[in-house]
């Protein structure tokens, strides 16, 4: 399946890259799981969003091909 992953403000400093687009093989994918492929196996942070298809979520939801996946640091204001 093809997943499309997007990182926002400091997590796409600390990944290198703004979007890409992922495979993986396999039923029952989650986004922790997705997680690991595209980190290096680190652990996800606790403050981390997490959106899938713009909704949020967390790291267990379970994807399917198409699905979009964004990681972004919690929103401050002022």
């Amino acid at each position: 399946m093809d997943i499309k992953v997007r990182y926002f403000a400091n997590m796409r400093d600390q990944m290198g890259r703004a979007e890409e687009t992922v495979s993986l093989e396999g039923d029952a994918v989650t986004v922790e799981d997705l997680w690991g492929k595209v980190s290096a196996n680190r652990t996800i942070p606790s403050n981390v969003l997490i959106a899938v298809n713009m909704e949020y979520t967390d790291s267990s939801r379970v994807l399917k091909s198409g699905d979009e996946v964004a990681f972004f640091p919690p929103v401050t204001g002022g």
